[in-house]
């Protein structure tokens, strides 16, 4: 894996306590004035506005006590020096203001900002504000809240919500968890979140996603660690795509693993299907599929170079994972005695796996044992089943679960949901950035585990790697097909039919010997 404490700043994902303490340091040891800082955040912000509403004519900025509040404070300022129509709202009574904060409202009042009380406002004048504006700003609750939104951030955030109107999150969507990407409470609606000095982890996994909108990094040219060890490491495409090996003009099928698909009971043999198909479309040299007998017949009219295999008991599996390199274990397996069966023979063979579905929570009946031959793929309802919790208490910290499973467990663990969490027992994981709600269908998650025991089989010794690739691609792809389809009708199939064209991207032209070297 990367060392993400000597990653680029751009990549690092941090706790926001680090982030504050990247602050102070720049301020304290880089001698940087911290009214300078957030003037510098506040035409970051302001310019990140212009350039994605070009068009907007007037803004509503609801500003808190702290230095998100003064960012916002000075937000309204260049939006009045701009031109714009600018009403200021103080959330939080400008007599709690301090420092900069303080100095950012007596510079928006100096420059003609008109700025009012939440307390003299009321309810009704305060929607018909948001009514006449055309962009919210939210400067509210900045890094250092963490449980759900009091009074009057709570009903203020509601109301902002209700009106549908496009909002700019300063730092932080208000009521976001930055460090975990929890929301307790009420929590902003962005349609984009401008944040800075250092990426905050929790705008990138859990409800991250869904109410930050489009994330923008301004590092404002601090450009330093200041010796803070990130929590994470954002992956994406432009990232993950170097790690593929690439292939030599005379490959073979030999050289890119066999991979060994474990995977549909009866009523689920589309499961195996699925990830059999994308274990093929994923660069594997050779697909099995082990599945109920029924199921043969369907998965060769529609995967003709898998090699299928209808198999009545476990008993009949080892001659089949002799040859194996990577066994995809747990698609549609069931928990009946043919599954627990299938599960058991996998983990005797002692080969490379990937366990998800079904696997897992037949796992999460048995001792834990940790295993470094594996990778696991549990979504927060199996994760919650693995680690004898409820689902809640996975979903309040992704990062801290996907540790304690792999502590538990060994290998490498891969927590799906939106901000996939990739955890291989290094002081920080990894996330895959994005999501996708077209994936929230059946058998995605099926695609997803062909996907990581292809790439697996081509690279043994990398099963992080072979992870986050596999998250990462498979998002990739799934975006790709609802630009085309959209979202509601987006099927697995529609997925695995964009994971060429994906990969395509990854090959700069079939190597020579001597550049593969």
């Amino acid at each position: 894996m990367p060392q993400h404490a000597g990653g680029s700043l751009s990549d690092a994902l941090f706790s926001a306590d680090s982030v504050r303490r990247i602050d102070q340091y720049v301020i304290e040891q880089l001698g940087v004035d911290g009214f300078d800082l957030m003037q510098s955040a506040a035409h970051a912000a302001f310019r990140q506005l212009v350039l994605r509403w070009p068009q907007v004519e007037s803004l509503l900025v609801l500003c808190g006590a702290g230095n998100n509040g003064g960012d916002g404070y000075l937000i309204a300022a260049n939006a009045l020096r701009d031109g714009l129509g600018v009403h200021c709202v103080a959330v939080a009574p400008t007599d709690k203001l301090s420092g900069a904060a303080r100095k950012a409202w007596q510079k928006a009042v100096a420059d003609g900002v008109n700025v009012r009380e939440l307390a003299d406002v009321g309810e009704v004048e305060l929607d018909g504000l948001i009514e006449r504006a055309a962009l919210i700003v939210d400067a509210m609750l900045g890094t250092g809240a963490s449980g759900a939104p009091r009074e009057p951030f709570a009903s203020t955030i509601a109301r902002a919500n209700s009106h549908g109107l496009p909002v700019l999150a300063v730092d932080v969507p208000s009521g976001l968890n930055a460090t975990t990407g929890a929301a307790k409470g009420e929590v902003v609606q962005a349609a984009m979140t401008v944040t800075f000095i250092g990426r905050k982890a929790g705008l990138y996994t859990g409800q991250g996603p869904s109410v930050c909108g489009d994330v923008v990094f301004e590092p404002l040219g601090t450009g330093t660690h200041a010796g803070e060890t990130p929590v994470a490491r954002l992956q994406n495409w432009d990232t993950v795509q170097r790690w593929i090996p690439r292939r030599r003009a005379n490959a073979h099928k030999g050289q890119f693993g066999h991979v060994l698909i474990v995977a549909g009971d009866r009523g689920f043999g589309g499961a195996g299907i699925l990830a059999a198909e994308a274990a093929a479309r994923s660069g594997a040299g050779l697909v099995s599929l082990a599945t109920r007998p029924e199921h043969v017949t369907a998965a060769l009219a529609r995967c003709p170079s898998v090699m299928v295999h209808g198999l009545i008991h476990g008993s009949e599996l080892p001659s089949l994972l002799a040859s194996a390199t990577v066994v995809v274990c747990g698609p549609g397996i069931g928990q009946s005695a043919w599954g627990q069966q299938m599960l058991q023979q996998v983990i005797e063979s002692g080969k490379l796996r990937v366990l998800d579905a079904d696997a897992l929570n037949l796992l999460s009946k048995r001792v834990a044992v940790p295993a470094n031959n594996q990778i696991l793929t549990p979504h927060p309802g199996e994760a919650a089943r693995l680690l004898n919790c409820l689902v809640p208490e996975v979903e309040a910290d992704r990062l801290v679960a996907a540790n304690r499973l792999q502590s538990l467990y060994g290998g490498v663990v891969l927590l799906k949901g939106a901000g996939t969490v990739i955890a291989s027992g290094d002081a920080a994981v990894d996330v895959a950035g994005g999501s996708n709600p077209g994936m929230a269908t059946g058998g995605m998650g099926d695609v997803l585990s062909g996907i990581i025991g292809a790439v697996y089989a081509q690279m043994i010794e990398s099963p992080a790697h072979a992870a986050a690739i596999g998250a990462v691609v498979h998002l990739e792809a799934a975006t790709r097909a609802s630009a085309k389809l959209g979202y509601v009708g987006l099927v697995p199939t529609d997925v695995i039919d964009a994971l060429p064209q994906v990969f395509r991207e990854a090959e700069p032209g079939v190597s020579s010997d001597k550049e593969a070297e």
